[in-house]
């Protein structure tokens, strides 16, 4: 057994630490004040690389593994909890984009989108349907040499600046799972509409619902074959759930990174306040179950590099990481006093932004059924 990143990994680290640090920490409010979504910020993620880490090289990204993308996550969350979205989420669209689309798509919004320039969002939950795939209500009906889509999708991140939705609709409406389709739709196509959110936190992602009225695209922007889109994106879900844990933690531990500098420095009744044991224990105790969470969602990525069984992993990961990570966070703005409690500081921004992914990619709930059914068997699943 080998805990240790590679030399390159190593110094791919502290590369992302120090650009989280001096780029991205100096503006993370400013973004959650102004509601604008930095498109130069993306920009400069992709000439660092970090939009396109998923994607190969053939197609403008870098090809790198999964762990070092899961190095990426944590340690941009660090200085921009938001900016990370660049990772996870451009990471999953690779897993399903890639293997599945045709030449034509790949060619005009692969690499644009690997280079931070042009950006998609991923189109699946609806009004009616969150984590229940197999029952969603939008349509995609085939008409001659492409189809028309139909219905309504909501909680989307990057809906009010996405340039193009990947899109997941039934085709065989009564065949649940089995007949889900995924197309790739621009923004511009006539009959897509945006309804963006006034969410508590994660606001520069701009959420929001995408409403699709009667929508036309051609059958070359299809993702993958007809009624298989399911299976391809629970697939690049394994990943992207790690990702988010990742992401959360990376957030959680500049917390407490900050707090345990604030509790060495403020004294109380004559001593550093890092001497009592009420300030000292929660830290150690959030410290070390982000430890040994953060190594969880290590292996999960090693176990996903070689190509080997890890969707409980995954699902462990997602539902514990940003559990924890909020309640780190909570405990060091309770430390920080009355201070922790204001907008000058970071922490309460973490926290509502943190909490947002308590719930994307799948709910706590939602991945313990899925823990459930792959370790105790398909017919022992909770309902």
């Amino acid at each position: 057994m080998d805990f240790a990143f590679s030399e390159e990994q190593a110094q791919w680290r502290e590369v992302l630490r120090d650009f989280a640090r001096r780029e991205l920490a100096p503006k993370y409010a400013h973004w959650d004040k102004t509601g604008a979504f930095p498109r130069d910020l993306w920009q400069a993620m992709g000439r660092l690389g970090l939009t396109g880490l998923r994607v190969s090289p053939r197609y403008g990204g870098s090809g790198a593994d999964c762990l070092t993308t899961g190095i990426a996550a944590e340690e941009i969350a660090r200085g921009d909890f938001n900016a990370a979205y660049a990772v996870m989420l451009n990471s999953l669209l690779a897993e399903v984009l890639e293997p599945h689309a045709s030449e034509a798509v790949k060619r005009e919004w692969l690499a644009p989108m690997a280079a931070g320039e042009r950006l998609i969002a991923i189109a699946i939950t609806e009004p009616g349907a969150g984590s229940d795939v197999a029952h969603m209500a939008a349509r995609a009906e085939r008409v001659g040499t492409g189809y028309i889509l139909t219905g309504e999708k909501s909680g989307i991140s990057l809906a009010s600046v996405a340039d193009a939705f990947v899109v997941f609709a039934k085709t065989q409406p009564d065949a649940g799972a089995r007949g889900v389709s995924a197309f790739l739709v621009p923004r511009e196509a006539p009959g897509v509409s945006v309804h963006r959110y006034d969410d508590m936190g994660n606001v520069a992602i701009g959420r929001g619902s995408v409403f699709l009225e009667r929508v036309e695209v051609p059958v070359d922007h299809r993702i993958g074959e007809e009624n298989r889109a399911f299976y391809q994106l629970m697939r690049g879900f394994d990943l992207s759930r790690v990702l988010i844990c990742l992401q959360c933690l990376g957030a959680a531990m500049q917390s407490l990174d900050e707090t345990a500098a604030h509790v060495r420095r403020r004294r109380a009744f004559g001593r550093s306040l890092a001497q009592f044991q009420g300030v000292a224990f929660p830290l150690v105790e959030y410290h070390t179950q982000i430890e040994m969470i953060r190594w969880f969602s290590y292996r999960a990525l090693w176990l996903r590099d070689r190509g080997l069984p890890h969707t409980k992993e995954a699902s462990m990961c997602k539902w514990l990481g940003p559990q924890v990570a909020a309640q780190a966070i909570h405990e060091c703005i309770l430390l920080h006093g009355h201070y922790g409690y204001t907008k000058d500081l970071p922490l309460e921004q973490r926290l509502r932004d943190v909490i947002g992914l308590e719930i994307g990619d799948g709910t706590a709930q939602t991945q313990k059924i899925v823990i459930a059914r792959e370790w105790l068997g398909k017919n022992y699943k909770p309902c």
